[in-house]
């Protein structure tokens, strides 16, 4: 009998209710994958988007929930070198990282740097790595360019804000947040904080930039923003579009993005080729991860539940009550409190 392993399963697709901790045969490394004994799991919108039944796993993956985590290595599937068992590390999954183990491709893995403990690095290789793939390797937002960001009190947001800050010091950063965490948002890097519920982003944009606009914009809602975003982009600006929480349509002025020669670039990191993300990681790994080495950067850790409380920490993250990352923690993991 195949040894068995706690991980937070799904009844069927809906609420946070349909969560609950079960047992599940343990995975195996297969080639080129190593099986990581899993100590904390980072908690990401896409994941309550697949409880909705919204956003499937790739093909042959895992359904259990959770795109990153870390840990140590449990064991090596065949033809990997370079790691070892006990090994230290945290990984980009394309799944099951809301368990006791997750398989990732040796790959897709990074060494948690000295002195970061589990929860803290687990907050690393989904928010982070996205927020520098869209805004460095494809946008190419450098010094002297201005930056809106959207959800400034969440994961991906306060990821943006803080590499802007390393890579691109020149860079002005405005974001868009709720009242409540304008404060927090501007001690963190922002230049500029919008209260989104209070006022137009457009308007404030313009105003903020004497109508030249943004050069980059990073956007999760979609359809209700489209129009307020491509009135705030710069000339020869670049929109990128990362999640549609608000909606997948929208019309769009065609003649304003081709007089001011707007980008729109969608762009999601899950579905990419697993040899794409592999080199996106390393690039990832060489410019980013020495700042979380030296502590220049350090994840912002909002709240931290045991496994058994997933469906509160999904719950927390829909009422908008973090400001960073929500973290799974695999201590206990059967633990209700």
């Amino acid at each position: 009998m195949p040894e068995k392993m706690k991980a937070i399963l799904l009844s069927g697709f809906g609420d946070a209710g349909v969560m609950r901790l079960g047992e599940v045969p343990r995975p195996q490394p297969g080639p080129g994958q190593i099986l990581i004994k899993v100590a904390a799991a980072s908690v990401n919108r896409p994941d309550v988007v697949q409880r909705e039944g919204n956003y499937p796993p790739p093909p042959g993956e895992s359904e259990i929930l959770g795109l990153e985590a870390a840990g140590t290595i449990e064991s090596l599937g065949e033809n990997v070198s370079g790691r070892k068992p006990g090994e230290r590390v945290m990984a980009l999954l394309p799944g099951g990282g809301y368990a006791e183990y997750a398989l990732a491709r040796a790959d897709h893995a990074m060494p948690i740097p000295n002195g970061m403990e589990f929860a803290a690095a687990a907050c690393l290789c989904e928010t982070y790595i996205t927020a520098y793939l869209n805004l460095f390797l494809i946008a190419g937002l450098r010094d002297g360019q201005t930056l809106l960001l959207h959800g400034g009190g969440g994961g991906i947001a306060t990821a943006a804000i803080q590499l802007c800050r390393q890579l691109a010091p020149g860079a002005r950063i405005i974001a868009t947040t709720s009242p409540g965490k304008i404060a927090r948002v501007r001690e963190l890097g922002a230049h500029e904080v919008i209260d989104y519920r209070g006022e137009s982003f457009a308007e404030r944009v313009k105003e903020i930039t004497k109508k030249r606009g943004a050069d980059v914009i990073l956007d999760h809602i979609g359809g209700p923003y489209l129009a307020p975003n491509m009135q705030s982009l710069a000339l020869g600006g670049t929109l990128m579009l990362i999640g549609v929480m608000g909606g997948v349509s929208a019309e769009l002025n065609l003649a304003r993005a081709m007089v001011k020669r707007q980008r729109i670039i969608g762009s999601v990191l899950r579905s990419r080729p697993p040899e794409e993300k592999a080199e996106i990681i390393a690039k990832f790994s060489e410019a980013v991860l020495p700042h979380f080495a030296s502590g220049a950067i350090a994840p912002l850790i909002s709240a931290t539940h045991p496994l058994a409380k997933a469906a509160d920490a999904h719950r927390a993250m829909e009422a908008g009550e973090h400001f960073g990352k929500i973290v799974l923690d695999m201590q206990d993991a059967d633990k209700p409190n």
